[in-house]
């Protein structure tokens, strides 16, 4: 027998020999780690310090990793948990009468949810936000505006604030707010701060008038200077659109057809302000990029107020932000939505078409409603080649109907303002804009990622489910000159766009 073999039948004869100790020991390890894996997975008040370090030992994490402390410490360390609140208990008048207990928890909605806030002169200032829809309806909330000077020699001032409520009523859980502080003498100068008081007055429980204080403006003596640089020099652009909430899965074709067509007709001084809830995605995005990069276009992404239920993604409070925003950097804004084409006549320009109306601080803008699937025949096999507006050629002519406005403002003049029109200006607004200026409405293509000819018409007039159409090229005539003028601008970079 080779001294390899005696080694061998030796280290058997040991393990042999030893197997029920072995067996003992495998077995208890086996049920420590079972004791350990079940503990992981129970509520934490069933934990406690030593096995969280041995569960950590034993899930292999670095022992330098591991951060040790004492526990004992460390609860005490901790304030107590408040206690819990003493509940109104239903009581025994001495009458006999039982008078009977109500407790509230909770809170239904904020008092305030604050966006922005702008200074709008030398002695004025807006504050945007959201407020609960049932403390207007039903209370009667107030303002209270104060502005406290970092000049300590200077005292503060307060002044009522007027509350505007410019949706129309169209709120939900949260309807849009205006807060407009007006003080009786110019404020400012060596810079401050603007404080909101929001009082309920016992809106919600009548027991209670809660007064929230917020701080909705710091401004600097530097700031107050770069402002009346700004109010007293030309404005930036002569057109500036600001645009609604945009939400869903939207085309990124038709948003590149509305931006060339929209850049081409206001030309070099105008500038686009989107609004992202959620509709910038990718594909969208490679479409704004070349006219961000441009500088034709500001990008904002607002998708933090779909926490809040108001209307329609919040679109009445985001309009009046950018009112506010932009309110003395343009000679003109433009309200209307991404899926509307504003049109003057070829012996026209914009800049025509606005000089004529410089006496109205507001004018609305006549809808053409165009069928959003209705195409011509000739188009077929080559319908996916042509543009929206190129081939939806047919406009809806039916009568007695009440047809949605869009419009523009000379900011300056605007207080507040909403989605089809202003009710609060300084100055005239008219409607008699026809022929002078009208926008084109292809409802609905702008949330469609599929081509919209579904219909091809051989005909120049067509009642389609009760609705009568009638052909009008007058969109799909200057398709070739838009065209050329996206080419000239940024080159061939979204040839290759989808729908």
């Amino acid at each position: 027998m080779t001294t390899k073999e005696k080694e061998r039948k030796m280290f058997v004869g040991v393990v042999w020999n030893c197997a029920a100790e072995l067996k003992f020991l495998l077995t208890a390890l086996l049920f420590l780690c079972s004791l350990i894996t079940l503990l992981h997975f129970l509520p934490s008040r069933f934990s406690f310090s030593p096995y969280s370090d041995l569960t950590t030992n034993c899930l292999s994490t670095p022992l330098h990793s591991v951060s040790h402390f004492n526990a004992t410490n460390y609860s005490s360390a901790l304030p107590p948990p408040p206690p819990p609140p003493s509940l109104d208990k239903d009581r025994l008048l001495e009458n006999g009468v039982v008078k009977r207990a109500f407790n509230p928890f909770g809170s239904a909605a904020y008092n305030f949810i604050l966006m922005s806030a702008y200074r709008g002169g030398y002695n004025t200032f807006a504050v945007m936000g959201l407020a609960s829809k049932p403390l207007h309806v039903y209370g009667k909330p107030s303002y209270l505006c104060e502005w406290v000077p970092f000049n300590k020699n200077q005292n503060s001032i307060s002044v009522a604030g007027h509350k505007i409520l410019p949706d129309w009523g169209y709120g939900r859980v949260y309807t849009a707010l205006v807060i407009n502080c007006t003080f009786p003498v110019p404020v400012g100068d060596d810079g401050g701060k603007l404080l909101i008081h929001a009082a309920t007055n016992g809106g919600g429980d009548t027991k209670f008038n809660t007064t929230d204080t917020f701080e909705a403006l710091t401004e600097t003596g530097e700031g107050f200077i770069n402002f009346t640089s700004t109010f007293k020099n030309p404005p930036k652009y002569d057109f500036l659109y600001c645009g609604s909430s945009l939400y869903g899965n939207l085309s990124p074709q038709r948003v590149r057809e509305w931006l060339a067509f929209h850049v081409r007709l206001f030309g070099e001084k105008s500038h686009f302000v989107i609004h992202d809830a959620g509709g910038i995605h990718e594909g969208v995005m490679e479409v704004l990029k070349p006219w961000m990069d441009k500088g034709y276009v500001t990008l904002q992404d607002i998708r933090d107020q779909e926490r809040f239920d108001g209307y329609y993604h919040n679109q009445f409070l985001i309009v009046n932000d950018c009112l506010h925003r932009y309110k003395f950097q343009a000679k003109w804004m433009f309200f209307f939505d991404v899926d509307e084409f504003i049109f003057v006549p070829k012996k026209s320009t914009i800049k025509s078409v606005v000089d004529s109306l410089s006496d109205y601080t507001q004018f609305t803008i006549e809808q053409m409603p165009m069928s959003n699937k209705l195409c011509l025949s000739e188009d077929r096999g080559k319908s996916y080649r042509k543009w929206g507006f190129e081939k939806l050629v047919y406009k809806d002519v039916k009568r007695g109907i009440r047809r949605d406005r869009k419009y523009a403002v000379q900011p300056r003049n605007v207080i507040a303002t909403g989605v089809h029109m202003s009710q609060n200006t300084v100055g005239k607004t008219t409607h008699k804009t026809e022929g002078r200026i009208k926008y084109f409405h292809y409802h609905g293509t702008i949330a469609e990622r599929r081509e919209p000819c579904r219909q091809l018409v051989n005909a120049t007039s067509i009642t389609v489910e009760g609705t009568p159409y009638i052909v009008d090229t007058t969109m799909r005539d200057i398709a070739a000159t838009v065209k050329r003028f996206e080419l000239k601008m940024i080159g061939s970079t979204l040839q290759r766009t989808r729908q």
